[in-house]
């Protein structure tokens, strides 16, 4: 057991959803597992943290090392490498994501920015997502690739300030024809508010949208999942904005 891998295993969908039951039982069978999700779904939260409020954390005795956390994603892995694990793990993976965590919806993903936590804490960190926002996922034809990139970057010292950000196309598994590596494609929400009214005469809304592609060249992600391949984008939580500085050096004559 003590020469097992330890890996950290989170999400956003909540600790009920198919994506983590099944990111778990595929991690158990490379090393010694814990699991810290939240209490319930916490999609669209990005690198949210409480600071306001106690967070609650209770184990899952009928459950392996499992852990249900009331804070959001980003809270689960704080507590978990700071107050659950024994020790800083070998890997920290979030997912798998019910819903596209591609292009601009990598901003907002709490699936992907629970992973960039771990990274920031030095431990290597991959987020898995599938484009399908359905509750039930066959999920299974991609086991051995999620395993195998998984054992790849166990320790990996090239996922220092980098987090891994995995999409799966939402297509039967016989029609992908690989893995691309990409950058993030550009893309916004043309955005719809459902307007409703409440009993005590607040007005409510209820957000929803569309996807709008800006980009959709052979090197985005948007491209290389509209045409069947899994995309990797290679995210960093220090991007180079050496080219920016110069651009905005006037803003120095301005004191």
């Amino acid at each position: 057991m003590k020469n097992k891998p330890l890996i950290l295993v989170v999400n956003d969908d909540g600790i009920d959803s198919q994506g983590i039951s099944f990111l778990t039982t595929l991690m158990r069978e490379i090393g010694e597992v814990f699991v810290v999700a939240p209490e319930s779904n916490r999609s669209g939260v990005s690198h949210a943290m409480t600071l306001h409020e106690d967070v609650c954390i209770t184990e899952i005795k009928s459950e392996k090392n499992t852990f249900v956390c009331s804070g959001n994603p980003v809270d689960c892995v704080k507590l978990g490498l700071n107050k659950i694990l024994p020790r800083l793990p070998d890997l920290c993976v979030s997912g798998i994501n019910h819903g596209s965590n591609h292009s601009i919806n990598s901003l907002y993903s709490g699936t992907l920015h629970g992973a960039m936590e771990a990274t920031i804490k030095g431990v290597p960190a991959i987020s898995f997502s599938h484009l399908s926002y359905e509750s039930k996922i066959d999920f299974y034809p991609y086991g051995t690739f999620i395993k195998n990139i998984c054992k790849q970057n166990i320790g990996n010292k090239l996922l220092k300030d980098i987090t891994l950000n995995i999409n799966l196309p939402d297509v039967p598994f016989s029609l992908i024809k690989g893995v691309k590596i990409c950058r993030q494609g550009r893309g916004y929400w043309n955005e719809d508010f459902m307007e409703t009214k409440q009993e005590d005469s607040k007005t409510s809304f209820r957000i929803s949208g569309k996807f709008i592609y800006q980009t959709q060249d052979q090197e985005s992600d948007s491209w290389a999942l509209d045409n069947n391949y899994i995309s990797i984008v290679p995210v960093s939580i220090y991007p180079d904005q050496s080219y920016q500085l110069q651009s905005f050096k006037y803003l120095e004559d301005d004191f």
